[in-house]
């Protein structure tokens, strides 16, 4: 009773002293030529964005559950892209938040981390007891914590490396091997690839391992003519058998972290 007294007293404290903010609106301070300035609402375009890479992470899960894995898999690759495009737009736009920050977070954790567990679960593990569902936890949990420590590195990491597999990456591993195979009879090779890439990736992303983030890429400079025809060369490749080529290729970057570190030079020690 007293923490709810206490919740009340704070509220009606707030509405006083602005009695313009409604109750349960969304209240930020933005830095205006460098003054505070209180900001009420939310941004829509780039929100909108984050709303629809939620839902298709939501759409692979309720599709995992139907037996329905090719879309399952497609999905989570269409959360990828939609979650690329939110923080662009936002930025773009200068309409970056933090109320976005929180919700691209949270959207990230349904799409990244909880669907692809439970697309894996549904189609391969959950015939495992509870060895399927502990594999299902460790790749659950290991986006949780690496998005939370994502978000407290924020600024403070060099921006060409990501500390741990990214979970996007990771989701893209594991939807790419169901949406490869999803079409092949059940076999314990199959399940045994499949607790290794689940539990793999979901170690990964907790790991100290370094990956490129390839930030550092000049996109907006010239490139020879010739750069545009390898581009169109990827785009026939991707299309070719989509299924196969995203798999390989997230896979070969998830691999890359581990054999970088194996095969980096350790600095000499002074004698």
């Amino acid at each position: 009773m007293t923490e709810e007294k206490n919740t009340v007293e704070k509220s009606e404290t707030r509405k006083a002293a602005d009695p313009e903010i409604e109750p349960g609106e969304v209240v930020e301070e933005e830095l205006v030529e460098g003054a505070k300035v209180r900001r009420k609402g939310i941004y829509l375009l780039p929100n909108a964005l984050t709303t629809a890479s939620l839902f298709s992470g939501f759409y692979a899960i309720v599709s995992a559950a139907n037996g329905v894995f090719d879309n399952a898999a497609i999905a989570i690759f269409v959360s990828m892209i939609l979650d690329g495009l939110d923080g662009r737009v936002a930025r773009m736009t200068n309409t970056q938040s933090k109320f976005g920050e929180e919700y691209d977070s949270l959207a990230d954790m349904v799409a990244f981390g909880v669907a692809p567990g439970l697309v894996a679960f549904f189609w391969s593990l959950n015939g495992l007891d509870k060895v399927g569902w502990v594999v299902t936890f460790i790749y659950v949990a290991g986006a949780a914590l690496r998005l939370a420590r994502f978000n407290t590195q924020i600024g403070s990491v060099d921006k060409k490396y990501f500390v741990g597999l990214p979970s996007p990456s990771a989701a893209a591993c594991v939807a790419g091997l169901v949406w490869c195979f999803n079409s092949f009879e059940p076999s314990s090779w199959l399940t045994l690839l499949t607790i290794i890439v689940v539990a793999g990736t979901g170690v990964l992303m907790v790991s100290n391992i370094l990956y490129r983030s390839f930030k550092d890429l000049d996109l907006r400079g010239r490139v020879p003519f010739a750069a545009i025809l390898l581009v169109v060369l990827v785009f026939v490749v991707i299309a070719l058998d989509p299924a196969t080529v995203l798999f390989t290729g997230f896979l070969i970057y998830a691999l890359s972290g581990p054999v970088r570190a194996l095969f980096r030079r350790k600095p000499a020690r002074a004698r």
